[in-house]
């Protein structure tokens, strides 16, 4: 019988010591293996992956909605599905399951991302943190202003005043990544905690601003499960379905609240601890004396797991599990449901003062709102421009934080209840606003980092969040 050419002898490595009985399917030399399960999790692991199916979902929404089959489009995401157990009933469309409960996640990682950002990263230090704070106002109020210029509050599309206020991360680091080692370490901190800040904003603009048929007695109920659950936390209550029951509990009591939803994920991640429970020198200490007798037995590897994971914060650890469920397959679902809109209106996106006021807010109140920000904060000291960034690159960076996208849809889709055409409208020209955002930016970076390629270095952190 002749040899399969993955049986055939190969030269002994240092990994193949490593396996028992030999490596796993996806660590073999097998074709499937080798030429689609390890380029997968390497395309996963690149920056820009998931602002890549990202775009491919929204893409694929427009082709099927101004498809012959646009009909199946509506029709499958306003399929109603429903929930009962007990007293809980639920009926809603499948669009609105996933806007009211799959982007909980989605929430929940920017909560995460805020917990961990608060306590361990740049907003920890007022010094560092003052400069993109202050530029992330400003990238808020300036596109605000010039959205209610064109549609005052009163007017059919006064709503929407939040929806160019939001920048979407994880866009805007893709398209860093694109460029590579040109943009210095510094500038994209600086603009990821922009667009951290810029996260807190839009929030609090969801959960002050579009709030509908207010029930405080649900509130309470919501306000109580939070308390009870920062109660257990203090008590170091280290049970996660005891979180996730309590979690339910809150998502739902918010749900009929009229508080959106989603704001759930948000405050829970806020909850998590960003500590680690156990002092990782110790656990070490304590991981070496179990390895001493160089053998292991059951109770020893539960010892060990509890040392390791507990060295590790919660925020940490559900950043890591929950970030790659966020990026690769709720927003790219968010995408499929919501950037389905007939493009035969497209022209008018640029004559109707909602289109007018969302694309001009975005691609021109964004990088203008974030340089004068920035400007005044410098000159009046209460910050500094970031290592190795100049005027012209925080210009280019003002224009990728023009990249709305998800928040925006998720808040164009909240702002006109009732009004299909200018919730549609709206979508359109986030769309158009994010890609001109996308390409200004890109163009006025490359002109502001010409001749420069170092200014990146390998390794360094990216956004978990997916915004």
């Amino acid at each position: 019988m002749t040899p399969h050419p993955d049986d055939a002898p190969r030269p002994v490595t240092a990994d193949d010591a490593l396996w028992e009985s030999g490596p796993v399917y996806s660590a073999s030399n097998r074709p499937l293996a080798r030429l689609v399960a390890r380029p997968v999790r390497e395309f996963l692991r690149v920056e820009a992956a998931g602002s890549l199916l990202l775009l491919l979902a929204a893409a694929a929404a427009l082709v099927w909605a101004n498809s012959p089959w646009a009909e199946s489009y509506d029709a499958l995401w306003h399929t109603h599905l429903t929930l009962d157990v007990g007293p809980l009933h639920l009926d809603e469309s499948l669009q609105h399951w996933v806007n009211d409960a799959l982007m909980v996640i989605f929430f929940f990682v920017v909560g995460l991302e805020i917990k961990y950002e608060l306590v361990n990263g740049d907003l920890r230090d007022p010094k560092t943190a003052a400069l993109p704070i202050v530029a992330a106002i400003g990238g808020m109020l300036v596109p605000a202003g010039i959205y209610l210029a064109f549609n005052p509050p009163g007017s059919d599309g006064g709503g929407g005043w939040g929806i160019p206020m939001a920048t979407d991360i994880a866009f805007a680091v893709g398209v860093l990544g694109v460029l590579g080692r040109r943009i210095p370490s510094a500038a994209r901190l600086f603009l990821l905690t922009l667009a951290i800040v810029d996260d807190i904003g839009a929030i609090v603009v969801i959960a002050v601003f579009y709030t509908s048929d207010l029930s405080l007695g649900w509130l309470a109920i919501a306000l109580g499960l939070l308390a009870v659950m920062a109660a257990a936390r203090a008590l170091r209550v280290w049970t996660i379905v005891v979180y996730v029951v309590l979690g339910l509990g809150v998502w739902f009591a918010l749900l009929e609240s009229g508080v959106h939803a989603t704001l759930a994920g948000v405050a829970i991640g806020l909850l998590a601890p960003a500590r680690p429970l156990l002092n990782e020198e110790v656990a070490r200490r304590y991981a070496t004396r179990a390895l001493h007798d160089r053998h292991l037995d059951a109770d020893e590897l539960a010892r060990l797991r509890f040392l390791l994971k507990e060295s590790v914060s919660v925020v940490e650890r559900l950043q890591a599990t929950l970030h790659p469920v966020s990026a690769y397959v709720v927003l790219p679902v968010f995408a499929l449901a919501n950037a389905g809109v007939e493009l035969g209106a497209i022209g008018e996106v640029f004559t109707e003062p909602v289109g007018l006021g969302i694309v001009l807010g975005l691609v021109l109140g964004k990088p203008v709102g974030i340089v004068l920000a920035s400007w005044f904060a410098v000159r009046l000291g209460l910050g500094r421009l970031p290592e190795d960034t100049t005027w012209p690159m925080v210009l280019g960076l003002g224009a990728v934080g023009g990249i709305g996208f998800t928040v925006s849809i998720f808040i164009a889709g909240l702002s006109f209840p009732g009004a299909d055409l200018l919730t549609d409208e709206a979508k359109i020209a986030i769309l158009l606003a994010s890609l001109i955002a996308a390409a200004v930016g890109v163009v006025l970076l490359l002109l502001a980092t010409r001749g420069s390629r170092t200014g990146g270095r390998d390794g360094e952190p990216a956004s978990t969040v997916g915004i």
